[in-house]
């Protein structure tokens, strides 16, 4: 009985995830979406989408990956992607939080899923990329359906977005193009997403 309620521990704290904010808004323009709504977004694209990764990958665990890898968030806050002040803390803010929550179940699957969350954030394995893919795509999509929203709230430049995406062609080319050429480039013509260059 020990086991089970460790797990029902853990289980009741990553509610707690369904509260963190995130910065890109739902289809409807209206609210935000949390961190919860983020990750179970992403599971289901992994579903539908891993015929498009580079390499054939497992798809269970991808799923997996990004249904924990914004648990850390619970303690550590969603950093936005363009807070280049908020990123310099972010490692070993979400280390930290690592540590504590995955430490709440049993030892076996705490360490189970410490370790693909840490596989996650190392961004090595045929999983993480395509994984990583996801977390690049999904508020890109959701910003384009917004008209740029959250982009022109925050005056993001095409730059940024262009740095964030760097890497998203490891998981799949055939998305990272796709993206580019109906997702983000639209929004450069209709003046969502600033030209030029910033630091920020």
């Amino acid at each position: 009985m020990e086991r089970l309620k460790q797990q029902f521990e853990f289980i009741r704290e990553i509610d707690k995830e369904k509260f963190i904010g995130r910065q890109t808004y739902l289809t409807d323009g209206v609210r935000k979406e949390n961190d919860a709504e983020h990750a179970w977004h992403m599971a289901i694209m992994t579903i539908l989408l891993s015929e498009y990764a580079n390499e054939e990958i497992d798809v269970l665990k991808t799923v997996t990956m990004l249904l924990i890898h914004d648990i850390v968030e619970i303690d550590a806050g969603d950093t936005y992607a363009y807070d280049e002040e908020g990123k310099k803390t972010q490692k070993k803010r979400e280390q930290k939080a690592a540590e504590r929550i995955f430490g709440l179940l049993p030892e076996d699957q705490g360490r189970k899923l410490k370790a693909i969350w840490e596989e996650f954030e190392d961004c090595e394995t045929k999983e993480a990329k395509f994984a990583r893919t996801m977390d690049n795509l999904q508020p890109v999509m959701l910003n384009d359906a917004t008209g740029g929203k959250a982009w022109e709230e925050h005056g993001v430049h095409l730059n940024q977005v262009l740095r964030r995406n760097q890497n998203t062609h490891q998981g799949s080319e055939t998305l990272w193009e796709y993206e580019l050429e109906n997702f983000i480039m639209p929004n450069v013509e209709k003046g969502h997403l600033k030209r030029g260059e910033t630091g920020k």
